[in-house]
């Protein structure tokens, strides 16, 4: 029958735990199952048969893998504008495609007349385009627009 009185319990807080005032426990080996010393004196061992032992593990969130698409807003392509020199029709024209983003959001103004490619945006961004006397250029056009 098991009890709680065992002798580990009875000796904590004695100094030798009944093993004696010299042989303490003696030829009870390491626990070699514990991985303590691997940033320290066991580092060599993790160089040669672990090396993979630090590093990250676990599961990718699906939030970061939805958020892979470059975003871009209205603001910025002004700036944009005045570093390409492309123009078609006497209008300036942006490839967001080429600069690597993949959707126009509408915050901010538009000043100047632009052609937009890009793969996606947003309703007030085409309209805000539109009413600049632009055009948005888009690969899969909605039904809607």
């Amino acid at each position: 029958m098991p009890h709680k009185l065992r002798k580990i319990r009875k000796k904590r807080g004695s100094r030798t735990v009944g093993y004696g005032r010299v042989g303490q426990h003696r030829k009870s080996g390491s626990k070699g199952e514990r991985k303590a010393g691997r940033h320290k004196h066991l580092w060599s061992y993790v160089l040669r048969y672990e090396p993979d032992y630090f590093g990250k593990r676990g599961f990718t969130s699906p939030k970061s893998l939805k958020q892979k698409e470059k975003v871009i807003n209205l603001g910025k392509l002004d700036e944009l504008a005045k570093k390409t020199s492309e123009k078609k029709d006497e209008k300036i024209f942006v490839d967001l495609e080429s600069l690597g983003y993949t959707k126009l959001l509408g915050t901010g103004k538009v000043t100047k007349p632009l052609i937009v490619k890009v793969t996606s945006c947003s309703k007030s961004a085409a309209e805000k385009i539109k009413e600049a006397g632009g055009q948005i250029l888009m690969e899969t056009q909605e039904e809607g627009e």
